[in-house]
């Protein structure tokens, strides 16, 4: 990725965190970043793209600190944990501000909902259900539907991911052990 580029996402996250994405013009990406409003289209067709492409470079960051060696090797639980531990730190990096500023939008804004669910909610799910359907196979007697419990598990993720955002003290200060709490609890349920 071009330096200029990365230059331009930087200031937009930053820009988008403070200001949130509605009120945030192209002007204000590109004064954060000491480039012309033009440069901004060189690489960027729109705000929304802008925005986009800030998520997939989280996304693709977090990816690329998975060993695919030590995932084949993981069992069930260290799977459910690993999924959920990218799910709660890539968008902690920033203390949630990108992810609060998208999530807002997302609830107003029906075309970046869209884009939001294929490009970032969609691929994530895809990612886990295999997994999830496998342990289900292996498991005959089980009555889990794979599909459904990646979708619970995913809504407990962001269901946390906004508890802290609203000040959740204890959450706050043991942001650290949900992994594996959530991966016990999805695993052995509450009676485990």
């Amino acid at each position: 990725m071009s330096s200029k580029r990365n230059q331009i996402l930087n200031a937009a996250a930053k820009v988008f965190a403070a200001n949130g994405f509605h009120p945030t013009t192209i002007r204000d990406v590109a004064r954060e970043a000491g480039v012309a409003d033009g440069t901004i289209y060189n690489y960027f067709d729109s705000k929304t793209a802008l925005l986009f492409a800030i998520l997939d470079r989280m996304r693709e960051s977090a990816a690329s600190t998975i060993d695919p060696h030590e995932l084949a090797e993981m069992d069930f639980r260290g799977l459910v944990k690993l999924y959920v531990q990218q799910a709660l730190f890539v968008p902690k990096a920033d203390n949630f501000e990108l992810f609060r500023v998208v999530m807002s939008e997302i609830l107003v804004n029906k075309d970046l909902r869209s884009l939001y669910h294929e490009r970032i909610l969609q691929p994530a799910l895809l990612q886990a259900e295999p997994l999830f359907t496998q342990w289900a196979e292996q498991h005959p007697g089980s009555t889990v539907d794979p599909a459904l419990a990646v979708r619970a598990l995913s809504g407990a993720v962001l269901g946390l991911i906004i508890q802290h955002i609203l000040g959740d003290e204890l959450l706050a200060a043991r942001w650290a052990d949900l992994p594996d709490a959530l991966a016990d609890l999805f695993i052995h349920g509450v009676g485990g």
